[in-house]
């Protein structure tokens, strides 16, 4: 099956696939790192938590991008602990 994208619109069955995935520019910051680069960033400012932030992902080499990074993991708060989920009883069955 033939598929022809114009515009924004594709015709055929089936739409074009994106160029680039979704998720390009995300990437995932454990607590254990969040709180290397916060600490960082209290001892020696913004720099040194740039730095910080770089050992882990060396990556990023923006430096916009990595301050804005930093500021945005510095805002972060722990996420309170999970409740414990409750058991449903089964009900008995009549036989």
């Amino acid at each position: 099956m033939r598929r022809v994208l114009q515009g924004k619109h594709a015709t055929g069955a089936l739409a074009r696939r994106a160029e680039r995935p979704h998720a390009h520019g995300m990437f995932v910051v454990d607590e254990a790192t969040a709180a290397a680069i916060r600490t960082a960033l209290q001892q020696g400012g913004e720099l040194s938590a740039v730095v910080e932030l770089r050992r882990h992902f060396p990556l990023i080499t923006d430096n916009v991008e990595a301050r804005r990074c930093v500021r945005t993991i510095a805002e972060w708060k722990p996420l309170p602990a999970a409740k414990p989920r409750r058991q449903r009883r089964a009900k008995p069955r009549d036989e």
